[in-house]
């Protein structure tokens, strides 16, 4: 009797529509031991598609090359460190670009200066107006922006340096004071990495890329 009713019950299962879903389960899990990290980042690093032919691969180097000189440059443009020149880099080097930037300093004026000095001495002037203009170019006006470049030079590189030493007593110095009164020598403009900050201490704008 038992044995009857057991029967029917199995015939009365629904069957499969496809049989070879029963016969072929889904096997549990990925069904493939996991990879190395290594390999998997071998695949990452591997091109997407080899080039063709070794014209295709020049062309593929060159464009990896100008996309790593624009990321370089922008990054130097903005002051990223692991983009600037090795002197320029350092906690110290940074400091000493802040200090001179954010302040108006007399030799930043040398070359300006310099300009006008040698387009004095050339304007069309003729006669006693011309040597009276030559002597005041070259006996005063010269020598008086040569001693106040040195000096501001020589004020610079020392501020600079006690600054830093306070600062910073577990850097090293050396050059510090030689690479501010350098750059307190260049024009504004021309400065760099570019100035991060404006004369008065106020954040600069930032520069945009060529």
């Amino acid at each position: 009797m038992f044995r009857r009713r057991t029967q029917q019950d199995v015939d009365e299962s629904p069957v499969p529509a496809n049989d070879n879903s029963s016969s072929d389960p889904k096997p549990q899990g990925k069904g493939r031991p996991t990879r190395k990290r290594s390999e998997a980042e071998k695949d990452r690093r591997r091109p997407v598609t080899a080039p063709a032919n070794r014209k295709e691969a020049y062309r593929q180097l060159r464009e990896r090359q100008n996309s790593e000189r624009v990321r370089a440059r922008e990054g130097m443009m903005r002051g990223e460190e692991k983009y600037l020149p090795a002197r320029d880099r350092g906690q110290v080097r940074r400091f000493a670009r802040d200090w001179v930037d954010s302040r108006r300093i007399v030799s930043q004026y040398f070359l300006p200066f310099s300009v006008i000095i040698l387009l004095a001495t050339m304007l069309p002037f003729q006669g006693d107006l011309k040597q009276v203009i030559y002597m005041a170019v070259i006996t005063v006006g010269w020598p008086i922006m040569m001693v106040g470049v040195l000096f501001t030079s020589i004020w610079v590189s020392w501020k600079v340096k006690r600054l830093a030493a306070a600062k910073f007593p577990d850097e090293s110095l050396r050059g510090v004071g030689f690479y501010a009164a350098m750059r307190a020598l260049q024009i504004r403009k021309l400065r760099f990495p570019p100035p991060m900050f404006l004369p008065g201490g106020k954040p600069a704008p930032p520069k945009k890329s060529r």
